[in-house]
């Protein structure tokens, strides 16, 4: 094993080809990039990061840059248990959440990779490996387009390998949201994976209305239908609506997911690696779901993820989110018939274009 010698951080604000809209976060034309490089005693180096739709950025990076080197340099690389927990406990009165726990994602991410590396394995099967082969669906970030856009949208999709898709919901008036579900049910015919993500638009009560009336379209599941701190209202939505619930996207903490999974209150819980904890953190949450007989999504950075869920046998789909990095990797995500490969190079196999990314330092 080799210790810590230095840490370092990195924020980038990456502009989008085309905006992006959702029900609460409105148009994004932009996201916040914030980066973790962790480099040992023998010269070996590991990547993370976790980002934002924008804002708060500057919080997650101070603290990568202010606070997480005096807690993890001169550490055992290899003691990714150890560390986590030393760095949550350590920021645990002024975090627990928040851009403290988002930096702890960038920083564990960071160390994983750092230690498959050093392993010479790809994370998945550093993690234990499963299969390689993930079912994956594109992920629209689409609430305002019009019919005709969110179709060439889905084609567009289609063309490019993916065999699920996930289109938003929560526009003002439900019959809206009714017409575009319906108008993509009958492009893609039956038994087409499709999902539809609210981002907590709704009230309970809204939501299982919504939920009622998008019950014919056979949805895998409706996502986030309201606030992440109403496991209730979930769990009701869940028993009263008729169709599945994903959601933890929004949940920061391990001990979140089981408060969801023991209320019953989500089908298919949903962390993302970025903000949940980082790796250590995500994987526990899938053991979490695949003792109660639930199978786990994800939620963005679906070039670390799709090792994650190579590794566990609940997995269900893996989301190709709408904040790629495609173009400052190296490698982009490799797709065979609806179904993403985890890469063979060791770690997580990201390479990032870290002079095209210092034009976009913020």
């Amino acid at each position: 094993m080799a210790r810590i010698t230095t840490t370092e951080s990195g924020l980038y604000r990456i502009p989008l080809p085309v905006t992006l809209s959702d029900s609460t976060h409105g148009e994004i034309t932009a996201f916040e990039l914030i980066t973790c490089r962790v480099r040992d005693a023998d010269g070996a180096e590991g990547v993370g990061y976790t980002y934002t739709v924008g804002r708060n950025g500057g919080a997650i990076a101070d603290i990568l840059q202010k606070e997480i080197p005096g807690l993890v340099e001169g550490r055992e690389a290899d003691d990714t248990e150890a560390i986590w927990h030393h760095v949550w406990w350590g920021l645990h009165y002024g975090g627990r959440g928040g851009a403290a726990v988002l930096a702890l994602s960038a920083l564990d991410i960071a160390l994983w990779d750092l230690k498959a590396r050093r392993a010479r394995l790809p994370l998945f099967r550093l993690l234990g490996g499963f299969d390689a082969r993930v079912p994956c669906y594109a992920g629209g970030i689409d609430l305002d387009l019009s019919a005709e856009a969110l179709l060439k949208q889905t084609d567009d999709n289609l063309a490019r390998g993916f065999r699920a898709i996930k289109m938003k919901v929560g526009r003002p008036d439900l019959a809206s949201d009714v017409a575009k579900v319906r108008a993509m049910r009958q492009h893609l015919g039956e038994g087409f994976p499709l999902m539809a993500d609210a981002n907590m638009k709704w009230t309970v009560e809204e939501a299982i209305r919504a939920a009622r009336a998008l019950l014919p379209f056979d949805l895998t599941w409706l996502e986030e239908p309201i606030i992440p701190d109403d496991v209730a209202g979930h769990a009701r939505i869940l028993a009263a609506g008729g169709v599945p619930i994903a959601a933890g996207e929004n949940l920061r903490t391990l001990w979140e997911f089981k408060n969801y999974i023991a209320a019953g209150a989500v089908s298919y819980p949903e962390p993302d690696v970025t903000n949940c904890g980082g790796v250590t953190a995500f994987m526990k949450i899938a053991r979490l779901a695949e003792a109660f007989n639930l199978p786990v999504t994800s939620h963005g950075a679906h070039d670390i993820t799709v090792h994650l869920l190579a590794a566990c046998p609940n997995r269900s789909y893996l989301e190709a989110h709408g904040f790629g990095l495609d173009r400052y990797i190296e490698h982009a995500l490799v797709l065979d018939q609806g179904m993403a490969i985890a890469p063979t190079r060791p770690g997580h196999g990201i390479g990032f274009d870290w002079k095209g990314l210092a034009k976009l330092a913020a």
